[in-house]
């Protein structure tokens, strides 16, 4: 392929329209050449702001486009599973919004997919691609660290965005996938595979996980504490402990164009690999890893939130 990568834009997500856009017009090696959605105005309305030639009236025809050579998939979480898979199957190469999927047996489904396909398939975990993250990982190599923690968090209103995906379980909505993989990623870079999981979360009405922190331990001694919230002050937070002193970060997963725009650095990385046939640059390995470890904590926090409702009940029942 000569020629720059063509992208496709399944969806007008406000990521899509405030962040991968605007990249890939300043990305080398990449194009944006059309949108769809199933609200046509809003994928004409996104298409006219970025300066993108094609609509397509639905995510099927934009699929069926034969000059779409990859497409950028920004969809609810509930959706990354069914529209990864009909875009390779397409012959579409997927940069796929995070998380890859719902849990780790739908990401070794879509890994096996690509393979299947001979195409390319990334998480957008756009954060690694920042150069002062990857200083800090550079950093911090030679010491051994003994304790992690990090927070990502912010306030939800639901009275502003109705029906917000995020708050909605049957969506795969959850403060645990939203930015917890985050947090799991963030830990699994840094300190491997965890030994042992333990969480709690709390639940709101709908049943979707407002807010969850979770401890892992890892085989060294280190443990790392990790808290996600979408019911909190907005926040962001790195603290790493080591044998010779504290790092700390702010803002570490969304330094956005700050200076460097980890959006476009992606995109590039994941254009230039399309283009020379070479791997994606984050592997599907380290985001099926990171949902192995995102299982393991939900099922931590379902089993704790279990026993405290036997508890309670027990307490009520003697009361």
């Amino acid at each position: 392929m000569s020629r720059g990568v063509r992208w496709g834009i399944l969806g007008t997500a406000w990521v899509a329209d405030r962040a991968l856009l605007p990249a890939l017009r300043a990305a080398r090696g990449a194009e944006p050449l059309a949108v769809a959605s199933r609200t046509p105005a809003r994928a004409r309305a996104m298409a006219a702001r970025h300066g993108v030639p094609r609509v397509h009236a639905g995510y099927e025809d934009l699929l069926a486009d034969p000059e779409v050579d990859a497409v950028y998939l920004p969809l609810p979480n509930s959706l990354h599973r069914e529209w990864t898979l009909r875009a390779l199957e397409a012959g579409k190469h997927v940069l796929c919004e995070k998380p890859l999927a719902l849990d780790a047996a739908e990401a070794r489904e879509m890994a096996a997919a690509a393979r299947g396909h001979g195409r390319l398939l990334m998480e957008a975990v756009m954060y690694r691609f920042h150069p002062a993250m990857g200083e800090l990982v550079a950093s911090l190599a030679g010491t051994r660290l003994r304790f992690l923690q990090a927070a990502f968090g912010f306030r939800l209103d639901a009275a502003a965005v109705p029906g917000n995906y995020r708050l909605r379980p049957e969506l795969g909505g959850g403060a645990l996938l939203d930015v917890g993989c985050y947090l799991v990623d963030l830990a699994r870079w840094l300190l491997g595979e965890p030994a042992e999981v333990d969480a709690v979360w709390h639940r709101g009405p709908s049943g979707v996980d407002l807010s969850c922190t979770a401890v892992l331990g890892f085989s060294d001694g280190a443990q790392a504490a990790l808290h996600a919230s979408l019911e909190c002050a907005e926040h962001q937070e790195l603290v790493a402990v080591h044998g010779g002193g504290v790092v700390r970060r702010d803002r570490p997963f969304t330094a956005w164009r700050d200076p460097h725009d980890p959006y476009q650095l992606m995109v590039e990385a994941f254009s230039a690999a399309v283009l020379d046939g070479g791997p994606p640059p984050l592997p599907l390995e380290s985001s099926i890893a990171t949902l192995e470890v995102l299982d393991r904590i939900r099922a931590a926090a379902e089993a704790r939130s279990k026993g405290r409702a036997r508890t309670d009940g027990v307490g009520a029942a003697g009361a």
